[in-house]
C-alpha cells in the first residue's frame, strides 16, 4: 500500500505561514478553526513573461473573482481584500523539511516527490501493524489484498499526522491506495484523507484534468 501526503498551495502556504488564523492559505483547514473568522483571500505572484502574475490563490480569492493568470492590479479591481503575497523560499524549505520529517513517522519507505509531496510505502511498516511479515500483497491489477482491519489503522495513521502538521500551521490531506500514482491523484481529491480500494475502479471516472494533475 503506498499513501500520500499533499500539501494544496504549497507556495502560497508558505508564503502566508505565521498569518493569523483568520488568514488561511490552504484549501482545505484541517486544524481547529474560529468559527467566526472571515477567511482573508489571498493570492500568490511570481514573474512570467517579464510580468507579475497570480500562480496560486486560496478558495476566498477564487470566491471573489480571482483567477490564475492575473495581475496583482486585476486581482485587485475584483476583490481590495485580496491579499497579495510572494515567494518565501525559506518557508518552503521549513514546511517542506516538516513534511518529511512526519512522513517518516509513518513508515521508513520514504520519497520526497515535489515540494509539498511525500509517498510513503506501508510494506514493512504495514505488515508490523497488522502483526504480519514480508510485504502485502497487491494484486496485478491494482486491487488492495490487505487483512481485514488493516486499511483503518492506516487511515488513523495518517489522521494523526495531518492532525501533526495541522498544529504546524500547515494544512494537508493525504490518499491511500495500492498504486502510488492513485495514492498521488487521491490525495488531491481528499478532505482531508480518501482511501482507495481499487486503483482501476477510482481511475476510470475520472475527467482528464484530473488525470493531468
Amino acid at each position: 500500500m503506498f499513501a500520500t501526503i499533499y500539501v494544496p498551495n504549497f507556495y502560497l502556504q508558505a508564503a502566508m505561514r505565521h498569518q493569523p488564523r483568520n488568514q488561511p492559505a490552504g484549501e482545505t483547514p484541517t486544524g481547529p478553526t474560529d468559527k467566526m473568522s472571515v477567511p482573508q483571500p489571498a493570492a500568490l505572484i511570481e514573474k512570467q513573461e517579464n510580468k507579475l502574475v497570480i500562480i496560486q490563490l486560496n478558495h476566498a480569492a477564487k470566491s471573489a473573482g480571482v483567477r490564475k493568470g492575473m495581475t496583482p492590479s486585476q486581482a485587485l479591481a475584483r476583490c481590495l481584500r485580496v491579499v497579495i503575497k510572494t515567494r518565501e523560499r525559506a518557508q518552503e524549505k521549513s514546511i517542506n523539511e516538516i513534511l518529511i520529517q512526519h512522513a517518516f513517522t509513518l513508515s521508513p519507505f520514504v520519497e520526497a516527490t515535489a515540494l509539498g509531496v511525500c509517498t510513503i510505502q506501508f510494506a514493512k511498516q504495514a505488515s508490523r501493524l497488522s502483526g504480519q511479515t514480508g510485504f502485502q500483497p497487491v494484486t496485478s491489477d491494482g486491487q488492495d489484498a490487505r487483512l481485514p482491519g488493516q486499511a483503518g489503522r492506516l487511515s488513523s495513521e495518517l489522521s494523526r499526522v495531518i492532525e501533526q502538521l495541522a498544529n504546524c500551521e500547515i494544512s494537508a490531506q493525504a490518499g491511500i491506495a495500492p498504486l502510488p500514482d492513485a495514492s498521488f491523484l487521491a490525495a488531491h481529491l481528499a478532505r482531508p484523507i480518501l482511501e482507495i480500494d481499487d486503483a482501476r475502479e477510482f481511475l476510470a471516472p475520472l475527467p482528464i484534468e484530473v488525470l493531468q494533475t
